[in-house]
């Protein structure tokens, strides 16, 4: 009698009248929003303006989503391919089948094309957003749960993931793999967060960091997964690419560093150029501002009457007093 395991949802999708929402989609679209807002604070702390990460993701979203899927056709082609197989089912992203390393690759082409439609560089804005990747990544291995599917070996640990008969899969407890790389995904999001304040990364230095770090937890992941995929030299093919990506990335940590240490001190000029404009005629309004108030602690000789507080003129006062006194001293004489 098993005591303890997850629960594999009954169905993926709750229809509301003839609309079908679906957990999957919906898991991705939660992620690519708190992507979105994460990166988005990270931007304008770094001295970017509101709106450009969004503005950029119109751009890199797309993109990501078709590389992902190419990437998932491309390397599971016989799920679509071949015989007895439909083609069309290719295009069935609801159903799940997206690669992460597709995703990435081509989500960079299109924030490369939004980058440069703002005059923005792309390793700052790949900064920015590195962490808010990570927490989109733990969300959206949801999407896989509500699927059941990419789960791992069988296992009789307390938190074994139920998986229910179908004509793909066979009934009984495994390790949640999906579980595993959402929470490793959090953890990296959490330390790129941690070592870009405490090394002030710059120049794609924290994406790079989270490319490296994923790939660590993906290799050993992977590796535990049953599900079919492709074998080079006795290892799953996601194994190798992670390998080589993490490679890739920690040389790129390394060669920046040299190359080009440090951080941007200027992540996007139109926002840096307001910043300017808006010093400048605050400086102005303070200069005329301090004009004025000496131009008024000046006394006009042509209006200025002299007079003391009692309202008396002094100067003639003393005129007629001395005059008196001359008078009487005369009388005397």
């Amino acid at each position: 009698m098993d005591l303890a395991y997850i629960p594999s949802p009954s169905t993926g999708v709750i229809n509301l009248g003839p609309i079908p929402l679906r957990g999957y989609a919906f898991c991705i679209i939660i992620g690519v929003f708190v992507a979105v807002w994460y990166g988005n604070k990270r931007w304008i702390a770094r001295g970017g303006t509101a709106g450009t990460v969004a503005d950029i993701a119109v751009w890199a979203v797309p993109f990501g989503l078709v590389g992902g899927r190419l990437y998932h056709v491309i390397t599971d082609y016989q799920l679509y391919f071949s015989e007895g197989e439909n083609w069309v089912d290719a295009f069935k992203i609801w159903e799940g089948g997206l690669g992460i390393w597709g995703a990435i690759a081509l989500g960079a082409v299109g924030a490369w094309i939004g980058c440069r439609r703002r005059g923005i560089p792309l390793p700052a804005y790949a900064d920015a957003i590195a962490p808010g990747i990570a927490f989109a990544q733990a969300i959206g291995r949801w999407g896989n749960w509500f699927n059941q599917e990419l789960y791992g070996k069988p296992t009789d640990l307390p938190w074994a993931l139920k998986i229910t008969e179908s004509a793909n899969r066979e009934a009984g407890l495994y390790h949640p793999t999906f579980l595993y790389e959402s929470l490793w995904c959090v953890g990296v999001a959490f330390l790129v967060i941690w070592a870009d304040r405490r090394f002030k990364l710059g120049h794609g230095r924290a994406f790079a960091l989270y490319v490296a770090a994923y790939c660590v937890g993906r290799a050993w992941i992977e590796y535990m997964r049953v599900d079919e995929a492709h074998h080079i030299l006795g290892l799953r093919l996601n194994v190798w690419t992670a390998i080589g990506v993490f490679v890739l990335a920690v040389v790129y940590m390394v060669v920046s560093a040299r190359v080009r240490p440090g951080r941007e001190e200027i992540v996007e000029p139109k926002a840096a150029k307001e910043a300017a404009d808006k010093a400048a005629v605050t400086a102005d309004d303070e200069d005329a501002s301090a004009e004025d108030a000496a131009a008024d602690s000046v006394t006009d000789p042509l209006t200025d009457t002299g007079k003391d507080a009692a309202g008396r003129d002094g100067s003639d006062g003393d005129v007629e007093h001395g005059a008196g006194n001359g008078a009487g001293s005369a009388a005397k004489s």
